[in-house]
């Protein structure tokens, strides 16, 4: 099969997003983006300096709970997705910008 007929066969399969954003709501999406990516990089940080203090025997016990604190921040994930679906619900029953699908 060649590269136009798989792209037509996917493009029939998979309708383009078409996101109707006002710009109170874009600000929104963009804090909690943003958010989400601090966090995430803040995972990756203390998991990898955890990971090294392991190295080492004095610095084990600190080891463990940057692991403790990383594995909490990962629970933050979900709190974060969730807060932004409720923060843009609220935004779509007060100014009716947002349809269904954009949630």
């Amino acid at each position: 099969m060649n590269k136009e007929k798989m792209s037509n066969s996917l493009d029939k399969l998979q309708p383009p997003l078409i996101l109707h954003f006002g710009s109170e709501a874009l600000i929104i999406h963009q804090r909690y983006e943003t958010l989400s990516i601090v966090n995430d990089f803040l995972i990756g940080l203390i998991f990898l300096i955890g990971s090294i203090m392991f190295f080492y025997p004095d610095l084990t016990k600190i080891g463990v709970w940057l692991f403790v604190i990383g594995s909490i921040q990962m629970l933050i994930r979900p709190i974060i997705r969730f807060s932004h679906r409720v923060h843009l619900q609220k935004y779509r029953q007060y100014e009716g910008v947002l349809s269904q699908t954009d949630l």
